[in-house]
């Protein structure tokens, strides 16, 4: 681990058990077609479907509820196998990766289709949530970064 990077490694466990916990959370509401679930992938697939694209978020579609919580389990078992086992910091990076790009497609799901930042009343707190993963994700993402091309083949950390 570079020197440098020493004292986040607090950080790096705050905010990697934080996105762990609100995927993993959020399976139990996915993978059990709970009554919120249906309403946000029902109002996604919806929109969608203006574009010729219905059932691209219905239960069997490209990015239904059970693909997403898939690679949201994905990236939660990443994040946590760095965060306690040293040779497996980088990761906890690509784990932080993963999570980024899964938060900003629902970031942008809840800012630019129907769904909106207010999802049943919930006063914006899927919203926030979502922003508060995606920061923390970046935030790992940037301490990683070395870590994390140690496991990606070709690419040098300067990269990054």
């Amino acid at each position: 681990m570079n020197g440098e990077l020493a004292p986040m490694e607090n950080v790096t466990r705050i905010l990697g058990a934080f996105v762990s916990f609100v995927f993993i959370q959020s399976l139990f509401f996915k993978f059990t077609n709970s009554i919120e679930t249906q309403h946000i992938f029902g109002t996604l697939d919806a929109w969608a479907g203006t574009f010729g694209f219905a059932g691209i978020f219905s239960t069997s579609g490209l990015f239904s509820q059970y693909v997403i919580g898939t690679a949201e389990l994905f990236a939660a078992l990443l994040i946590l196998s760095g965060m306690f086992y040293a040779r497996f910091r980088g990761f906890q990076g690509l784990g932080a990766l993963i999570g980024a790009g899964i938060i900003s497609g629902a970031i942008f799901f809840h800012l630019f289709t129907p769904l909106g930042i207010e999802v049943q009343g919930d006063g914006g707190l899927l919203f926030a949530m979502a922003v508060g993963v995606w920061i923390s994700c970046v935030t790992i993402l940037a301490v990683r970064r070395h870590d994390l091309t140690a496991i990606v083949p070709g690419v040098s950390g300067a990269a990054l």
